[in-house]
């Protein structure tokens, strides 16, 4: 089994140190990221497991490795389409699965492939210097799906291989649903970390979550216009499972889109709080809130 990461960040490097126990594989990363790797080895410490893995790592994709029978997609959401139109020629017709944070990352890799597999993943991931990660978090398993909907065996198959690799992961036939679902997750917490510069667990605050139970109510109206199902029957149910459930899992957890502004990169909130305004936008639904946010956001990204 081959399997190639491209846009391979501190999610995609994780994940394919974990499949290099059990699989060929070669990871598309910055240079500095793939010169420590062939050096000293990937170093991976948190709830994942604590080791150094070696794997085929490098800026480029060599021509032995574009048969892969799987390609993993894990660059941010603003990087897609450059890497799809990269390596066009490698990924046409194959196998190209999304693991990323978004509505919207799925219908451009449809582009270049009639094969797409959605990926929908929680998980906390932070760098500890060159090709090194922490695993801080998780709230839910991996879920797989052929998107936008339906299950075959590359799906079943890609599922067992992360489970093997001792990656919690779940396949199923209705992966919009779960894509929308880490979206309607990162929608509330992600931003509003990131411009309040604090760890999800503060966010329960009563200033902080009116603004997030706005936010989800706007997101359950748009998916309803747009024939998603989002997880919980109403939003006041799902708001219910991420105050108890979701938030508790990840309350230590800093934004990655924190992250980003600090570091001066623009952030994935035209796939977030964007999307959910523009749908809205094509519905003639009214977002404010989701579109304020999205503003500043950008704003931000400009300072």
């Amino acid at each position: 089994m081959k399997i190639v990461v491209l846009g391979a960040g501190a999610v995609g490097l994780t994940i394919a140190a974990k499949l290099s126990c059990i699989a060929d594989v070669h990871a598309v990363a910055r240079m500095r990221h793939a010169d420590a790797v062939q050096e000293r080895g990937f170093l991976m410490t948190g709830i994942w497991g604590e080791g150094t893995y070696r794997f085929s790592c490098s800026e480029d994709l060599p021509d032995a490795w574009q048969d892969a029978d799987y390609y993993i997609i894990t660059a941010k959401s603003t990087g897609t389409e450059a890497i799809c139109r990269q390596f066009a020629d490698a990924i046409r017709g194959r196998e190209v699965v999304s693991l990323q944070n978004g509505i919207g990352n799925e219908e451009i890799i449809a582009r270049f492939t009639d094969r797409v597999i959605g990926g929908m993943i929680i998980t906390g991931f932070e760098w500890r210097g060159d090709a090194s990660v922490h695993v801080s978090v998780e709230a839910a398993p991996m879920k797989l799906g052929r998107f936008p909907f339906g299950m075959d065996d590359a799906v079943e198959g890609l599922a067992a291989l992360m489970r093997e690799a001792g990656i919690r992961a779940e396949a199923t036939d209705g992966i919009r649903t779960d894509i929308w679902g880490k979206t309607l997750y990162n929608c509330a917490l992600n931003p509003l970390g990131a411009l309040m510069n604090v760890p999800y667990g503060a966010l329960t605050d009563p200033h902080a979550w009116a603004i997030i139970t706005a936010v989800v109510q706007e997101a359950f109206h748009v998916a309803e216009a747009e024939g998603v199902t989002l997880p919980g029957e109403t939003a006041e149910a799902y708001l219910e499972h991420l105050r108890t459930t979701q938030l508790p899992a990840t309350a230590a957890h800093h934004s990655s889109m924190l992250q980003d502004i600090a570091g001066g990169r623009k952030t994935e909130i035209d796939f977030l709080n964007g999307a959910v305004a523009k749908i809205a936008e094509r519905h003639g639904i009214d977002a404010p809130y989701n579109a304020c946010i999205a503003g500043l956001i950008r704003f931000r990204e400009q300072l």
